[in-house]
Parts: structure tokens; sequence; C-alpha cells
């Protein structure tokens, strides 16, 4: 499986008198093989163009261990992808919204809200119509519940993201069955899946869960005869199965889907030949060589984010230098403007004292030639002592205006003084603002990395790398580590898978549920012990007697 190939093929002109032949070459991991085939020997439709599908026969059991290169990887992603949205697959509603939230992370890449904006999947078929018609949901609803996982995806790459999309579906109960309708010696119509694991016997009307499986471990031997099949079971106590198909055809079909998944079944419990060896090893060297490139992309992502960040914080110190430096210039022109008021205001104080003074001088000069001049009479003497009396109280009122003029322009000069204090505190701030440096000194860039990290050297459009054990230890610890994540994650998964059940259950619509579905559901009650995983494990011979079906 591990090479198998999927492609498409369209012949426009095909004559129906002459036959057409054409060369298919197909690549395992075991072999390359090239045979020719006439088209006339095949059902073709006499449509044209006539279009081929080439697609993997034979399904891996275990995809991550088995599907060894990218592109096989992702083929049978795509195959796998139609084949559950056709409806080939049955899938639960819930499990179908996150496989489709890990397709479009293939397609897609990491969630960027400001490019995946709302409608961006409108145009995308990511689920089966009948989970479309199940609920009454919007495609904004369906959208809305596939991003909120896709958001949660970040970081992984496009195969990382197909295999997490291939272990959820190998899980599927119609993973990989090829479905043959036959019928039993007693004439009762039955179908055979043919996969992976074994035989299964299904009622026609369920295809979930078999009536009985044959592990291929516990067959003997198969064979046919015509129209009729046989299958010998390893225990010679339980009777053969026999059954007869419609065709001759289909029971060479059958018996070569048999024998390849046979001859898989038992490779796959033996250890690699040398050539698989080999492309494993090349597969995990590429591999380890693309998580290295991640990794290095990953953080010279980050030091521009984190040189972005800086630059953006530096910026928005700067504003706020520049903004805090326009404060401290008005606030300067505003202390200035102040001491300038303070100081016209206490040279016209000063002027007023000095001319209050100048007039009490003038006042007492006054009375004393009033006092010199006074006649000697009583009247006179009585309106002089009357004069004087009024001179002293007005020298007093003078002197008292005075005192307080001389008060009020000492408080001047005080607040003036402290208007320049001000303004030369002013002045020595917005210099200190002016002389800060703008940004703080960034760390210089490492010249070389750790020891223990590859070293990359760009030459050209070219990229050499080395690889050290180190690095091979690492990847190995890496692995390990992944293999626990992996764990947490899937009882993580299965909370997240059954919450949305829980969540959309009130919008299904009871009477467009299908035979499968209520089939799904019951399985999911007894939890799932009626499934083709759990019915071929059960021993086979453990009280077993004549098969009757």
């Amino acid at each position: 499986m591990a090479g198998a190939i999927a492609s498409r093929m369209s012949f426009s002109s095909l004559k129906r008198k002459q036959p057409k032949t054409f060369t298919v070459r197909i690549v395992t991991m075991d072999a390359e093989m090239e045979f020719n085939c006439e088209v006339l020997d095949h059902d073709v439709s006499k449509e044209e163009p006539v279009t081929f599908h080439f697609l993997a026969k034979f399904y891996p059991e275990n995809a991550e261990e088995e599907l060894v290169q990218e592109i096989t990887q992702h083929l049978f992603f795509l195959q796998v992808k139609k084949q559950i949205l056709d409806e080939k697959i049955y899938c639960p509603p819930e499990a179908s919204v996150l496989l489709a939230s890990y397709a479009v992370q293939a397609k897609y890449g990491d969630y960027d809200p400001s490019v995946h904006k709302r409608g961006f999947l409108a145009q995308e078929e990511l689920l089966p119509k009948r989970v479309i018609n199940l609920y009454q949901m919007t495609p904004e609803m369906w959208e809305e519940r596939i991003t909120a996982w896709y958001a949660e995806h970040r970081g992984r790459a496009r195969d990382e993201a197909e295999m997490e999309y291939l272990k959820i579906a190998q899980d599927l109960e119609m993973y990989g069955v090829n479905y043959f309708a036959i019928r039993n010696k007693k004439g009762t119509e039955l179908l055979l899946g043919v996969d992976a694991l074994g035989l299964h016997i299904y009622d026609p009307e369920n295809r979930l869960t078999p009536k009985i499986s044959f592990p291929w471990n516990e067959i003997r031997n198969i064979s046919y005869s015509d129209k009729e099949f046989t299958i010998k079971p390893l225990d010679k106590k339980i009777d053969v199965f026999k059954f007869n198909s419609s065709k001759l055809r289909v029971n060479k079909l059958i018996l070569q889907l048999c024998i390849g998944n046979h001859d898989l079944f038992m490779r796959r419990r033996k250890a690699d030949s040398l050539e698989v060896q080999q492309m494993k090893a090349q597969a995990r060297e590429e591999k380890a060589r693309k998580q290295m490139e991640r990794q290095r992309l990953a953080r010279e992502k980050q030091m521009r984010e984190e040189a972005e960040r800086t630059r953006d914080e530096l910026e928005r110190r700067l504003l706020q230098m520049k903004e805090e430096a326009t404060m401290a210039n008005e606030a300067l022109m505003r202390s200035e403007e102040t001491a300038d008021l303070l100081a016209e205001k206490a040279q016209i104080t000063e002027e007023e004292a000095k001319l209050l003074a100048q007039k009490a001088a003038e006042a007492e000069q006054e009375m004393q030639r009033i006092k010199a001049t006074a006649i000697r009479t009583e009247e006179e003497k009585r309106l002089m002592e009357q004069k004087v009396l009024e001179a002293e109280v007005l020298a007093l009122k003078m002197a008292e205006e005075s005192e307080r003029r001389a008060k009020e322009a000492d408080q001047l000069k005080q607040d003036l003084q402290e208007a320049r204090e001000a303004e030369r505190r002013a002045k020595q701030k917005l210099l200190e603002i002016s002389t800060k440096p703008t940004y703080p000194p960034m760390n210089p860039i490492p010249a070389s990395l750790p020891p223990d990290i590859p070293s990359f050297n760009l030459i050209g459009d070219s990229l050499s790398f080395d690889f050290k054990d180190t690095d091979m230890k690492r990847l190995s610890m890496e692995i390990e580590k992944e293999k626990v994540e992996y764990m947490e994650k899937s009882k993580h998964l299965q909370e997240q898978l059954n919450e949305l059940k829980t969540e959309i259950e009130a919008l299904k619509l009871k009477e467009r549920e299908t035979a499968l579905d209520i089939l799904h559901s019951e399985n999911a009650d007894r939890g799932g012990t009626n499934s083709k995983h759990n019915t071929i494990k059960k021993p086979q011979a453990q009280g077993r007697r004549p098969i009757c079906i």
C-alpha cells in the first residue's frame, strides 16, 4: 500500500470497433509493475470522454506505519476523503466535523482570522450531504463549528493534518471494506465484506455490524468453483462456509482481494524487507529534515515577531516621550508667563510703596510747618491741635498702608522666586527628556547556534545540512513524547466529539435519520461492542459449531 498510485485518465476519442490499449505502471513498496490493458476488456461507458479512476485496491491497517512516502499518503487521503463525502464510508456527524477541520488545515494551513474571514468555506465540500440534511443548521453554523476546531490545529503541516485525518478515518466501521452481494446455501441474501483484517458476513440492511467474521489468521483455505465460493476455517471443528455470487467475474475479484489482503496481513506481521527498511529510513530522514526546517522557520518567524514587537514598543515609547516633551514645553511656557506677571506686579507694588512713603514724609513736614506757624490764640491753638491730631491720624494711616504695601511687595518677591525655581526645574526636565535614549539597547544576535543544533548553510538556491547522532536521538525522544501527547489528545478529542454531539443533538431531525445513523447510534449506546473490530477479536472457535446464517 505504501506506493499505491491514485490518478485519473481521460480518453476523449474512443472507438468501440478498434480495441484501445494503455499502459499502467504501479509502484509499490516491494516492486514496480507495468502491464497493458485493453479498453474493450472492461465495461466502458459509450459516452465520451471516458474517465478512468485508478484507486488504492488494498487499504492499510495502520496508515501512519504503512504509508511511507508523502505522495502516497496524499493520494490515499484524497481517496478516503472522497469516499466519506460520497457516503461510501459511513461517518458520524461529530466525526465529520472533526475530519473537515483537518481537511481545511491541510488545504489552507494555519488559521489566520485576518485572512480566513467568515464565509471562506462557503464553496468547499467538507461534509456529507446526509449530515447536512440531518440537522437544522445553516452553512454559517457548520462553518463556525469547523473553524473552531480548525483554529486548534495551528502548527500542523499538510502531511501531518492529512495523517490525522486518516488515523480517524481508519477507525470507521466501513473503512476499507469491499461489499459483495452473495447468497448462502439456504438462498438467504447476504453481504460479504473483504478488508485488511479478514472476511465479514453482513445483513444487507446493516453494513456496520457484521453477523460473523473470519480473521485471516483463522482461515485455512479459500476457493471457488464456478459460482460457488468456499471458506475453510483453520479449526476443523468448524463447518465450511459456502456461498454463491451472481457472476463468475465477481468470484475472481473476491479471490484476488482475499489473496492480496491475506498476503499483506501476513507480511505486516513479519520483519520488513531490506528495501522497505531503506524506504522507511529515507522517509524518517526526510521527516527529520523537514522537521528541522520547520523548526528553523518557526525560530525565524518568532525572531521576526519579537523584532516587530520591539519596534512597536520603541515607537510607542518614542511617541510617549514626544508627548511628555510637548507637555513639559507647555508647562515651561506657562511658568515663564507666570514669572513675568509676578515680576511686573512686584515692580508696581514696590513703586506704590515708595510713593506712599514719600507722601508720609510730606505729611510729616506739613505737620512740623503747621506747628511752627501756629497762632498763639486759643482758638488758633485749638484749631492747630485739631489739625495736628488729624495730621497724626493721617500719618498713622499712611504708615500702616506703607507697611502693608511693603509686606505685599515681599510676598510678590517670594512668589517670583518660586516661579523662577519652577521654571528652572521645567528646563532641567526638558533637558533630561531630550537627552534620554529613544530605545533600549538590543541584545546582539548570537554569532553562532548552539552546538547541538544542526547547522544550515545557504549557498545560492541550495540548502545543505548536517545530521548528527544527537539530532536523531533528540528526534527519537520527540517521537516518544509525541506518542504520549497523542494519547492525551485522543482523550481530549473524544471529549470534544461528545460535547459537539450533545450540542447539535437538539437540532437533529429524527425523521431524516438513515438506517446507518440508527445502527451507529445503537452501536454507540452499546459501547461499540458490535463493530467489525470487536467482532473479529472474539474467539472464533470457542463454543462454535456448524455455522447457520
